[in-house]
């Protein structure tokens, strides 16, 4: 009997371990779940432990099947870690689409690297992340880490659905903690998924999801953070660098950020504040002072990029900028608050999330928030906000990386919420002016002066700094609807009081008028066409958003070739809805003149998805004006 019964054990071993392998094959996801998905999130697993005030555990379980290449970016098998922040343990086991283990991958495996490039200052930090390539796909890995850490200030947002193209088959979020710290959590974008809170008590939270389906991206979409479900968490009693702290109120937090982490950090050599003061000299107007001094930062130092969560809150000390000639962006505005208080003109710190997209730091929801400082001087009952990282910017010029959103301002008496920067969307301006002439063959010779302001003016300056050939690249692509063209003269003048970049450019093309016949034909439009392609999406799902309003004005003199005369001319056209305006004009003049006008405005806002085909009408009937063809004959 001894055989048989091992011989049934080992039966049932090999039926056991063989269903457990299985469960990774690809088989076993369903087809919903494949749909518009780049890879498949098995199971997406973060138990943290909050065991005191100075102690944090995270557990991390990933197993993603990756469908396709565009899925890789979905693996995120990674970890930060720096003296506050250690690894326990790392490593993923490799599945092919059978669910048949392929490779396993231990810590040493992982690449292991500063975090920082560029600066020795910040080697502490540093980032352990999985560099594979498959060898087919689709695969799948199970990926597994635990970190511990003594910073409970940043207790991760948890993303039920982090991307586009990623489907979900089952997440959970366990967060156990004390009762006395005050944990808190914000809970954003529930109500369109079935996410089940299990446990909700003064010591643990948790959620499951499941069958979560991929989402395809779609123009105009805002971030997907603004979409898809999401968890903020926090507690009011945390530690951050070595520094107990509290976040009952952005007064209170603010405070202590100024007090514990930013004190100590302004000192700066004697020599420095000689210089400093002689360079001011006799000046007195506040705002005259800051403008010398963000100049001088502006030449004498540069950016050295630290990402996001890593390298501490603790700027680099001044007296190291000031010797170094760099810092990241909390260094960098540190630094020039180090230089004005020299001077006595008052500055704060202020934390926001930069990004093209304008982010808030949620102002209901006391926390460590954001990915980036500038700096706040006090001009009346308002602010001239400083980008110390940039070397370009213009002073108190916020451009679209700061501009419009919800910031905190770090005072000695704490931390205020305040809005950046708001540009209207009729002071976002480009304005041109300028001509060009058609010959007898349809040839085309012309010039165009273009002045551009308000965030037009972020997107226009940095050609300023480009290469010959990047500028000629632009600009062939800018004037697409041009046909072999050729640049002349490119001159840029760039008013940094008034914050305006102008462009002073000479072009010609050869047969941008079609001849057939005895007629000629060529669009009238020839420098500021609407090209925007807004597709057609049937069975929008998601709402659209115009983060940006602005207003393009246009007066261009059109000379007619001699011995042609008009055999048609476009009407003037008007359009006004709720995005916006757009108007042309086409006057005739003697001596085989025109003057053409053309403006258009568009207004920013949120709107819904059944909105969108009406846009996509009102940018297409823009568009086909802008396309808008004169007829000449020959006399």
């Amino acid at each position: 009997m001894k055989p048989i019964v091992f011989g049934l054990f080992f039966t049932l071993f090999s039926i056991t371990s063989s269903a457990q392998k299985s469960d990774y094959s690809i088989l076993k996801i369903s087809d919903s779940l494949k749909e518009n998905a780049n890879a498949v999130l098995r199971l997406d697993q973060m138990d943290i432990v909050i065991s005191s005030q100075r102690n944090m555990n995270i557990k991390t379980q990933r197993i993603v099947s990756v469908l396709n290449e565009k899925g890789m970016n979905d693996i995120d098998a990674y970890q930060h870690y720096d003296k506050t922040t250690s690894i326990r343990n790392i490593e993923a086991i490799v599945y092919d689409e059978a669910g048949k283990e392929i490779k396993k991958i231990k810590r040493k495996d992982f690449r292991d690297q500063s975090a920082v490039d560029g600066s020795t200052l910040f080697s502490d930090s540093r980032v352990v992340y999985l560099d594979y390539t498959p060898i087919a796909y689709p695969f799948t890995i199970v990926y597994t880490s635990e970190v511990e850490t003594s910073n409970t200030a940043f207790i991760p947002q948890w993303y039920f659905l982090s991307s586009y193209n990623l489907s979900i088959e089952k997440c959970s979020l366990n967060v156990t903690f004390p009762s006395d710290l005050g944990f808190k959590k914000k809970e954003f974008q529930f109500s369109d998924y079935n996410i089940k809170k299990t446990i909700d008590s003064d010591t643990k939270l948790s959620y499951t999801a499941s069958n979560i389906l991929a989402q395809k991206a779609e123009d105009l979409s805002p971030y997907s953070r603004d979409l898809f479900p999401r968890v903020m968490m926090g507690v009011e009693k945390f530690h951050l660098e070595g520094v107990d702290g509290n976040a009952a109120t952005w007064e209170a937090f603010g405070k202590w950020y100024g007090d514990k982490i930013l004190s100590g950090t302004t000192v700066l050599p004697d020599e420095t504040k000689t210089k400093i003061k002689a360079l001011v000299g006799n000046e007195t107007d506040p705002v005259k002072k800051a403008k010398i001094i963000y100049d001088y930062v502006q030449k004498k130092s540069r950016y050295v990029n630290i990402a996001v969560g890593i390298g501490g809150w603790k700027p680099m000390y001044a007296s190291d900028v000031d010797r170094l000639g760099y810092g990241d962006c909390k260094a960098l505005s540190n630094y020039t608050k180090a230089l004005l208080q020299v001077v006595d003109v008052p500055s704060y710190n202020t934390i926001l999330y930069g990004n093209r997209y304008k982010s808030n730091i949620q102002s209901d929801f006391v926390s460590m928030q954001g990915n980036h400082m500038i700096l706040a001087v006090p001009n009346g009952s308002d602010y001239i906000w400083l980008e110390c990282t940039s070397q370009d910017d213009p002073f108190g010029y916020q451009g679209t990386f700061t501009d419009d959103r919800d910031v905190l301002v770090v005072k000695p008496e704490g931390g205020e919420i305040v809005r950046t920067k708001i540009y209207d969307d009729k002071g976002n301006t480009q304005i041109a002016k300028g001509s060009y002439a058609i010959d007898e063959n349809g040839n085309f010779s012309g010039s165009i002066s273009i002045a551009s302001q308000g965030s037009q003016y972020s997107s226009k300056a940095s050609l300023e700094n480009v290469l010959p050939t990047e500028k000629e690249a632009h600009y062939k692509s800018y004037w697409n609807n041009i046909n072999n063209i050729k640049l002349g003269k490119i001159n840029f003048t760039n008013d940094k009081e008034n914050i305006r970049f102008s462009e002073d450019i000479q072009l010609t093309a050869i047969n941008y008028g079609v001849i057939s016949g005895n007629k000629m034909i060529f669009t009238v439009d020839a420098f500021n066409q609407n090209s925007n392609n807004v597709k057609r999406i049937r069975n929008r799902k998601n709402p659209f958003q115009i983060q940006r309003g602005y207003l393009d004005t246009d007066e261009i003199e059109i000379n007619l070739p001699a011995g042609f005369s008009i055999e048609f001319l476009p009407s003037n056209y008007e359009l006004k809805g709720k995005f916006g305006e757009y108007k042309t004009e086409i006057i005739k003049k003697e001596n085989n003149k025109l003057t053409y006008k053309r403006s258009m405005f568009l207004s920013k806002g949120k709107y819904s998805n059944k909105e969108y085909d009406e846009y996509r009408l009102f940018i297409e009937q823009i568009s086909k004006n802008d396309n808008a063809k004169i007829i000449l004959v020959k006399n």
